[in-house]
């Protein structure tokens, strides 16, 4: 009931064969994502000659953790790209690591999220180049990546995403050639963003990507995220460390099934989701509008797997702009060189960090103090995007508040991180967890069309659902190989 559907409709296939050989195009395996060092020599010669933001199909074997941190050429290596920050910066005793989106094409971690949901279909021909446009509903980051992966592939992108997202969003959309459609208001507006995803459904050359649904979003993290943090934990831990916890803010919650992975790997591991304070529909079926970018809200996303999740921890959005200010600004730059002593590279790397990236740290010093995490834990998030995204955000808290000075920076850090409580969180119990699962009906079975019977299997059939769909993975790569083989483009390189 909860696995991808991969029948082939072979003259979909068929078409989508013949525009991989008119565009070069091959396709990564979820293999080749965990361990990029298996690419095709072929493959990695030629990306030396490529930028990272190119629209080139060579930038789908850039669709991994393992990047290497430049913005041309460059290649793989064998540890994610990571920060982990210090003590001096969080005040808490424990290690805090997060894994970084910034180099993946786009920008974006997300980039990856739309592969997952968009290969299935693509190398099964159930998506056809020829008749269909691919539709990405989005909060803001996962419409962009479904973009440039639709441009990568041949296909025409649709993006939907909310009219108050940043100016950049917009701008990089409408220069890739996406189709661009703004809905009525922030992050939290999930339901118009729905509504005007159903009102393209009655037209059958639209094919909806919803990342909130789609369950080739979890099975990509699942696979290649939760591989990457435990790369990154075995490659940092120091003896008698221990892998304590892993937080991530709810957008779509595909980010969620990477702790899935965790959890299987580090039994003791606690999993916590984030969400924002001005909107806290986890932690007391609330609603709201708010300014963490990335993230949306007043629904529970059908591919958070609810029953795994152990902790709900609501940040205040201001914490995240003031914070973001604090770490973009030359004033807040040298309050952390001068006063915390921080290196040159790590304030460079905290640039790294946008608006949800500190959301989610925010949610690993708060976990870390609930806990009484010390110094031989280590708790691990990621960092969607950077704020590269956020500069007229950045323009626009100047705007609001008055030029920046190291007073204001000293305030913003003890404020807005050093002092945070271990209010507006919750440990989550069985039935506590079972209350949240019970909201997906409102959205998912009274407005979206989902059955009774399949919420129900995402409760008490999760062999039959989340594991069958991370096991996938296997079976999808070899579609993808069969169709690298018919297209033949692999092997005339």
């Amino acid at each position: 009931m909860g696995a991808i559907s991969l029948a082939v409709n072979k003259e979909g296939l068929q078409h989508n064969i013949k525009k991989a050989k008119e565009n070069h195009i091959i396709i990564p395996t979820i293999a080749q994502m965990q361990h990029p060092e298996t690419i095709p020599e072929k493959i990695q010669a030629s990306l030396k000659g490529v930028g990272l933001w190119d629209v080139n199909p060579l930038n789908l074997f850039r669709i991994t953790w393992k990047n290497e941190a430049k913005e041309s050429g460059g290649l793989y290596q064998a540890v994610p790209n990571y920060i982990e920050l210090p003590s001096e910066l969080t005040g808490v005793p424990c290690r805090i690591v997060a894994m970084v989106g910034k180099w993946f094409p786009t920008g974006c971690h997300k980039v990856g999220a739309s592969f997952g949901c968009l290969a299935p279909r693509l190398v099964t021909g159930q998506f056809d180049v020829e008749k269909h446009k691919a539709v990405w509903p989005s909060t803001g980051n996962y419409c962009r990546g479904g973009a440039f992966n639709s441009r990568l592939l041949g296909a025409q992108g649709v993006a939907i995403l909310p009219a108050e997202m940043s100016q950049e969003r917009f701008d990089w959309l409408h220069e890739i050639g996406a189709e661009v459609i703004a809905t009525p208001g922030c992050e939290s507006n999930v339901k118009e963003i729905f509504d005007k995803t159903n009102e393209l459904k009655r037209d059958p050359q639209y094919m909806i990507f919803n990342q909130f649904e789609e369950m080739g979003n979890p099975l990509w993290h699942y696979n290649v995220t939760g591989t990457a943090l435990a790369d990154v934990f075995e490659a940092v831990k120091h003896p008698g460390d221990q892998f304590a916890g892993a937080c991530f803010t709810s957008g779509s919650a595909g980010t969620m099934s990477a702790g899935d992975l965790l959890k299987e790997r580090y039994p003791r591991l606690k999993l916590a989701v984030g969400e924002a304070l001005q909107c806290p529909t986890i932690l007391d079926n609330g609603f709201g509008g708010h300014r963490i970018e990335g993230i949306g809200d007043k629904h529970i996303p059908w591919i958070h797997n609810v029953k795994n999740t152990d902790m709900a921890i609501d940040i205040d959005d201001e914490d995240s702009q003031r914070l973001l200010r604090l770490f973009n600004t030359p004033e807040g730059q040298m309050y952390l060189r001068e006063e915390l002593k921080l290196s040159d590279e790590l304030i460079e790397k905290l640039t790294w960090l946008g608006i949800s990236g500190i959301a989610n740290v925010l949610c690993c010093i708060k976990m870390a103090k609930y806990y009484e995490f010390t110094a031989h834990d280590v708790v691990a998030t990621v960092l969607t995007d950077s704020a590269v995204m956020y500069g007229s955000r950045i323009a626009e808290l100047n705007d609001l508040h008055g030029a920046y000075n190291a007073r204001e920076a000293a305030l913003d850090h003890a404020v807005h991180m050093l002092t945070l409580k271990t209010d507006n969180m919750m440990e989550m119990g069985y039935a506590e967890r079972k209350r949240v699962h019970n909201l997906k009906y409102y959205t998912w079975v009274e407005q979206q069309g989902k059955t009774v019977e399949e919420l129900n299997a995402l409760w008490y059939d999760v062999a039959g659902t989340w594991d069958t769909v991370h096991a996938q993975a296997k079976e999808l790569d070899e579609l993808i190989n069969e169709f690298n083989e018919e297209a033949g483009v692999l092997k005339a390189l």
